[in-house]
């Protein structure tokens, strides 16, 4: 507790970390304000009555603090704007003038970032429209006109885009990435229904009372502990560089480590899963025609087949994922070009070759765990927690909330020692979801 305290007060000491950590709360109460200032010309009681959202409209709804369901005026969060982000992204990978553009420096990521705000702009007027078409039906509006739509979605485009701001300013001004510090905060915001509805449940006649909820919180704790333990998780590979001279200096001949991730894909192979089996549910409601036993079953996220199938997108999807994310010739090229090697192994195509044998071996143990940790919701959920709180066991929320987490306190730590001061730990360093490596390559994941 002292040692607490003690760090506390170091934090607060520091002028700039201070301001940095208000002025991220101040964004953030601005943001969950948001969320709860309802659409002009919408009745959030006739929403509420539709009971609560489930399977891909859930992730959203959850991502974005219950604003979804309430039909506020940030109803869509900063989705759109992490669509056209992986977008963007993939445009990197597959067309040559992207690939030009991430090559080019400051200026390249400069425009690579005004492509994907009027991708976002674009993305969200799609969504926005198609969610006053779909969740804002006939009995949930105050007035009828035809302009509602249209007004509607110009509310909601601007409401991203400021949301997409709120983040850029936390990122510039406050602590931590600003992007992802929102979608943290619209999870957490949803904790305490979760925590209340369980309590409701284990304390009614039938619930079994207040033992059970204590055992379903150690075992959440131990969740928690093995999702930081596969987040963290980093193989090292060595690199020697060759000794140089240079004037009367010696230049080199340092070893320094390739920190490859366990989890290099971070979440966007269980977002991916998920958009997938949203697919069965849309074919159920437009073609009643094809439902069978089979595809009721992919409805259902407490089924066998739901989470079999889940987990096996989930796995795929790490693997295609990973692939698109590090390139070991990449790697391996540019540790040439540095005089870099791996002891043992032969610069060039033996150390491409290497390396992709590391990551396939790390991955597939890696793409295991997240797909046991992306069923564990629907586990908890059919051993009698209630769904509101059986999200938190794990999914994309818990993967999410962790890897904030950890970044976060990694830069609070980082401004600590920069001015001399203790860590948040007693012991060792807090390390987050990003490892640069030697040759500056970043695995960082969204």
């Amino acid at each position: 507790m002292k040692k607490l305290i003690t760090t506390l007060t170091n934090i607060w000491k520091i002028e700039d970390l201070r301001n940095r950590i208000l002025n991220t709360l101040l964004f953030l109460l601005i943001y969950r304000i948001g969320c709860h200032v309802v659409l002009p010309g919408v009745n959030p009681d006739a929403l509420a009555s539709a009971g609560e959202k489930e399977g891909l409209l859930g992730m959203i709804n959850m991502f974005s603090g219950g604003s979804f369901s309430r039909a506020a005026i940030f109803a869509l969060g900063v989705m759109p704007y992490i669509s056209a982000s992986i977008v963007v992204q993939l445009l990197g990978i597959a067309v040559p003038a992207f690939q030009k553009m991430q090559k080019e420096g400051e200026s390249g990521r400069k425009k690579m970032t005004q492509i994907t705000r009027y991708l976002t702009v674009a993305i969200t007027l799609v969504q926005a429209i198609a969610y006053v078409k779909t969740q804002i039906d006939d009995t949930a509006k105050v007035i009828s006109d035809p302009m509602f739509t249209v007004l509607t979605a110009i509310v909601l485009t601007a409401g991203t885009l400021f949301v997409m701001w709120l983040g850029e300013k936390i990122t510039d001004k406050g602590i931590g990435n600003g992007i992802s510090l929102i979608i943290m905060a619209g999870i957490i915001a949803q904790l305490p229904g979760g925590i209340v509805a369980e309590w409701g449940s284990r304390m009614s006649p039938s619930g079994g009372g207040i033992i059970p909820f204590i055992v379903e919180f150690i075992a959440l704790f131990f969740v928690v502990i093995f999702t930081i333990l596969i987040v963290q998780g980093v193989r090292k590979i060595p690199v020697q560089y060759a000794k140089k001279i240079v004037g009367n200096k010696q230049v080199g001949g340092v070893r320094q480590y390739i920190p490859l991730k366990v989890n290099a894909a971070g979440v966007m192979p269980i977002i991916f899963a998920q958009a997938i089996m949203f697919l069965p549910m849309s074919l159920a409601q437009f073609f009643p025609s094809l439902q069978s036993d089979f595809l009721t079953s992919l409805t259902d996220f407490t089924s066998v087949a739901y989470n079999v199938t889940f987990a096996i997108l989930i796995i795929a999807f790490t693997f295609f994922y990973t692939a698109i994310m590090v390139n070991p010739q990449q790697m391996s090229e540019d540790m040439k070009k540095n005089g870099g090697f791996v002891p043992g192994i032969k610069p060039g195509y033996d150390t491409n070759l290497f390396i992709d044998n590391v990551i396939s071996r790390i991955t597939f143990p890696g793409a295991i765990f997240i797909a046991i940790i992306a069923i564990l919701p629907a586990m908890a959920s059919a051993a009698g927690v209630n769904n509101n709180f059986a999200h938190f066991y794990g999914g994309t929320s818990l993967l999410i909330l962790v890897g904030v987490v950890l970044d976060t306190l990694q830069q609070i730590e980082s401004h600590l020692l920069m001015r001399h001061y203790d860590g948040l730990m007693k012991t060792g360093r807090v390390k987050g979801r990003s490892a640069v490596g030697v040759e500056g390559y970043d695995q960082s994941a969204i």
